[in-house]
């Protein structure tokens, strides 16, 4: 397998995990939307005998949504230091002009426009 073939697997594999993600991340919406109508018609201040319980329950709850947003932005970390890697080395001469998409095929020249 070319160098080239190796890269593209690598974007291939990338893309399909962010796919993953988006797909995890609409599931939790509908969770998250699910568990903010329960809180809404259960977290009353009768539910609870004391104020200092009254903050715990939602304390709880955010500290969990926390949580995940900490392990997704740890994954896309992760997923981006892959792709610096790819990008890394064509910028340091790893991979010549004629070596197709990653070479003179895709010009990123625009970007800072």
């Amino acid at each position: 397998m070319s160098r080239e073939q190796a890269f593209l697997h690598m974007l291939d594999a990338a893309s399909k995990m962010q796919w993953s993600i988006a797909m995890i991340l609409e599931a939790k919406a509908v969770e998250a939307e699910k568990v903010r109508n329960w809180a809404i018609n259960h977290l009353t201040v009768d539910a609870f005998q004391t104020h200092n319980e009254q903050l715990k329950e939602p304390l709880q709850i955010h500290e969990q949504i926390i949580e995940l947003l900490e392990g997704l932005t740890k994954l896309e970390n992760g997923l981006c230091s892959n792709l610096k890697a790819v990008l890394v080395q064509e910028e340091s001469g790893g991979l010549s002009e004629d070596d197709g998409m990653f070479g003179s095929g895709f010009d990123l020249g625009d970007i800072g426009k």
